[in-house]
């Protein structure tokens, strides 16, 4: 049986909370901070969110605060607080004490009843990390289950038998691995066993539930060794069962490992450049289909995945699809998949591929499609993030990115010149635009619609011969400034 240990412990807590905790005892209720923020002070970690647990009854708590909100089953009165800036203080979550009946579907319990007594509610929680509770008036921690231990020896380990809060909800045993992965903590053997034994009832969780453990795994620090850890459970073929297909697929020689290692240290690069969850996400699925676009080439003597990245972007549509990201979030992997195998041999490639492949996958994409492709060199297993080859590449996209020096710059056109000056098109139109240009190129502040007008009709007054001689300079000093700025984007790349 547990054994209470109550420590005394000072820690900062923000007065949006305190003002919460102080509120309940006024009037006469118990209050402590529960669960993970609690664990997250120990550690010196700024909480993400703060729960709050009482003996008071939803309807005891609600009429003590300004603005609440109670809509769900669980007793949990959300506390709103609109006048701080910091989003995880916003919300600040109040929970009865409770009590759970068994849970028939592995996902939620049949029935909560409201207790009077702190251990009820901590008994019921799913490791001992998160089974402790904070009295921030006393400074007084209540440690039921040698949270702390744990804690400073890095283990997760559940509430009493690993099988029974796993039976209650199954979600707890990817809860399991996400901590692993954000704190780079041990599960316990006894634990280990209990997932393994029980991965099979994680078909009745939800797929949002699921998504939502996994995407903060992959968004961890050490994804690689916590999705190889998920494989080695069973668990992971109820998130993505086809990353599985990967395992002992050996690749061409350019490749060390086979595709499943070769996923997973992609999304490991990505997780170390701290890049986003739709870059992981990309990494993780770019060569998803490799397995079923494997041909052996007896001519090449290896082997071929020809179109493995237009497959493989229409399966890791269905897989995203599956899980329910976002449209956002898939239509943006998905253009990733689908162009990451981008000719990119600058010995060969010419700045009008270079446009081509901007134009698929689209301006705002470009750089993340890069970062992919750095994800998949390193994935490889070459040690070379960025490459000459790659440095250059980058170089012409920049060149092709860049606004370009032109007469499409200036608040002017030609359609306002000829109307304006009343004259018929022709050659004079397009020496006073380029006369205009030399000087905005000088001083960009000329560039303004009144400016330029009255500057026109200034123009118009030259001679042919002269406006043709200012719209030489003009054109002349368009191309110096187009030669200094790619003599500029060249050597930010070093390269020549």
């Amino acid at each position: 049986m547990a054994t209470t240990r109550k420590n005394s412990h000072h820690f900062s807590i923000p007065s949006e909370v305190s003002y919460v905790t102080e509120t309940l005892k006024k009037a006469g209720f118990e209050a402590y901070l529960v669960g993970g923020c609690v664990r997250d002070l120990i550690l010196g970690k700024k909480p993400k969110d703060w729960d709050v647990t009482t003996n008071a009854t939803p309807e005891e708590i609600v009429p003590l605060f300004t603005k609440t909100f109670y809509e769900n089953s669980y007793g949990t009165v959300g506390v709103v607080d609109e006048s701080t800036i910091d989003e995880t203080l916003k919300i600040i979550e109040v929970t009865p004490y409770r009590v759970e009946t068994k849970y028939s579907d592995n996902r939620r319990p049949d029935s909560v009843t409201f207790s009077k007594k702190l251990e009820d509610d901590l008994k019921r929680r799913d490791f001992t990390i998160n089974a402790m509770a904070y009295d921030i008036y006393k400074g007084q921690l209540v440690d039921l289950y040698k949270g702390q231990e744990d804690l400073e020896n890095k283990i997760i380990r559940t509430v009493g038998k690993p099988e029974e809060r796993f039976g209650e909800d199954a979600l707890r045993m990817i809860r399991a691995l996400r901590l692993h992965a954000e704190l780079d903590f041990n599960v316990t053997h006894e634990t280990e066993k209990a997932i393994e034994d029980n991965a099979n009832l994680l078909e009745k969780i939800s797929k949002e539930r699921i998504r939502d453990e996994f995407i903060r795994i992959i968004m961890s620090e050490n994804p690689l060794e916590t999705i190889t850890l998920s494989h080695k459970l069973g668990v992971l073929k109820y998130i993505i069962p086809e990353l599985e297909e990967g395992i002992g697929i050996d690749q061409t020689k350019a490749h060390a490992f086979d595709v499943w290692t070769h996923l997973l240290k992609s999304l490991q690069h990505a997780a170390d450049k701290k890049w986003p969850l739709h870059i992981r996400l990309s990494a993780l699925l770019h060569d998803i289909s490799k397995p079923e676009t494997r041909r052996w080439s007896k001519e090449g003597n290896q082997w071929t995945f020809y179109g493995h990245e237009v497959v493989g972007a229409r399966k890791a549509e269905k897989i995203l699809k599956r899980l329910i990201f976002s449209k956002e979030v898939i239509q943006k992997v998905c253009t990733l998949i689908r162009w990451h195998m981008f000719f990119s041999d600058t010995e060969q490639i010419t700045l009008s591929a270079v446009r081509r492949m901007v134009s698929n996958v689209g301006k705002e994409n470009v750089w993340d499609l890069i970062n992919v492709r750095i994800c998949d060199r390193i994935g490889t297993g070459r040690p070379k993030e960025s490459p000459y080859r790659l440095r250059k590449y980058k170089s012409m996209i920049d060149e092709v990115m860049r606004d370009p020096i032109s007469v499409g710059m200036l608040k002017i056109d030609g359609n306002v010149i000829i109307k304006e000056l009343k004259i018929a098109p022709g050659p004079k139109i397009g020496y006073i635009l380029h006369a205009l240009l030399e000087e905005v190129l000088d001083d960009p502040k000329l560039n303004t619609e009144k400016y330029l007008q009255k500057k026109t009709k200034e123009l118009a007054l030259l001679s042919e011969n002269d406006l043709k001689k200012l719209g030489e300079e003009g054109r002349k000093k368009k191309d110096e400034e187009e030669e200094k700025d790619i003599t500029e984007i060249r050597k930010k790349h070093w390269v020549s």
